[in-house]
This record gives C-alpha cells, structure tokens and sequence, in this order.
C-alpha cells in the first residue's frame, strides 16, 4: 500500500522486502471469551487464515489503516481504527470497556498492555530476515538521490546490516523513518534522515518529500 501511494503521488517506488512473511500455526480460542480482537499488523490478518473468521463477531482494534484494510477484507465490520500506534490502540479500548482481548501478533511483536485489560496473544506469524538486498534496490542505492523508507525498528536495524554487507556507503543514503525510535534504530552516518510527524504512510512520504527538496 505504501508503494501505490507513493506512485500516486509522483514517486518512482522501488520495491525491496527485507523480510519473508512466514504463517505459524496456532490454536483459536472461542470469542465468546473476549470483548474484542486486537491486531497490530495487517500480516497477523493475512497470516491467520480462516481461523480468524470467527472473531468477526466482537469489536476488532486496528492499530492503523492498512490493519483496518486488512480486517475488512476477511470480513470484518465494527472496526475500531487508530492512528498507528498500539498504546491509543489499547486507551481505546478501554475506554469501550475492554477487559479481556485476544491479540494476535507476530514473533517480532513488541509487549503493550494496560493494567485493565488482559490480554491473551497469539503468534500467527514470523518475520523472517532476507540476507541481501534485491538487485534493483543496489542499483538504486549506488545511484543514489530518493530517499529509503523505513517501517520499524527491526527494519532500520536489518536494512542498515545489508548496507553494510554489501558496502553501500551510508554516507551516501537518505533514510525516512516511521517514527523517531525507527529512525534512531538505524544507527548515525546516513546522508540524512528524517522521521515522520505521524506515524502513518500519508507523514512518512511527506517525510521523504522534504528530506528530498
């Protein structure tokens, strides 16, 4: 989704993923348990299967858009959406009522909670690293100008990793981070960066626009 909007807007988006989406088996609990369905990655929608479907009967929390995207496409309807942080997420809900939730996450996934909600998660998915950074990423890179789009913290500190390995000069590279613990978890001697004022597609491409100008 970041690609289409970024060529939407003008840019000429160069698709690189630095990780493999990886399903993982898991146990679905009865809904009738919970108040809600918190999901902070519209991975764990994807990667979740048909086991997610009966769920769609209680309010599922999206931690932003493309997660709200992701809901609506497996057929889900009273879709909470936040602004891309998990925290407003979790204030939310509770401030709905939620006591007990049931999220489903990544391996990767990062501990949120509130004292007023118990929450139940389940690992759906793993990020797998991808050890070398595809041919028309290089080649963009060794050309330089645009600007590299960072979504997470994991990502900043792998993306630098294969910089390095395959000995593109930071100096030498724009990076545009999701948010300002994104951009510090790249590490310093980028020719610039830049963090998002929000942590949504619509900022971070804002981002890059005046890191590029």
């Amino acid at each position: 989704m970041t690609a289409k909007r970024a060529f939407g807007e003008g840019w000429r988006p160069v698709v690189s993923p630095i990780f493999r989406i990886e399903p993982i088996a898991w146990g679905a609990p009865p809904a009738g348990d919970y108040d809600a369905l918190f999901v902070t990655s519209a991975n764990a929608v994807r990667q979740a299967g048909k086991a997610i479907r009966p769920y769609a009967v209680i309010p599922a929390y999206a931690v932003g858009d493309a997660t709200a995207r992701a809901l609506k496409a497996a057929g889900f309807t009273d879709i909470r959406t936040g602004r891309g942080d998990a925290a407003t997420m979790l204030e939310a809900a509770a401030e709905n009522g939620v006591t007990r939730a049931l999220h489903l996450a990544g391996e990767d996934h990062r501990d949120a909670g509130l004292d007023t909600i118990t929450i139940d998660r389940r690992i759906v998915y793993r990020s797998a690293a991808i050890e070398r950074l595809g041919d028309k990423a290089l080649a963009a890179l060794r050309e330089g100008g645009g600007a590299v789009l960072l979504h997470s913290g994991r990502a900043a500190e792998h993306f630098a990793r294969l910089c390095d390995g395959a000995r593109i000069a930071r100096r030498h590279v724009r990076i545009a981070a999701l948010a300002p613990a994104v951009l510090d978890a790249a590490g310093p001697g980028w020719r610039a960066g830049i963090a998002a004022d929000k942590p949504d597609d619509a900022a971070l491409l804002a981002a890059a626009a005046r890191l590029c100008q």
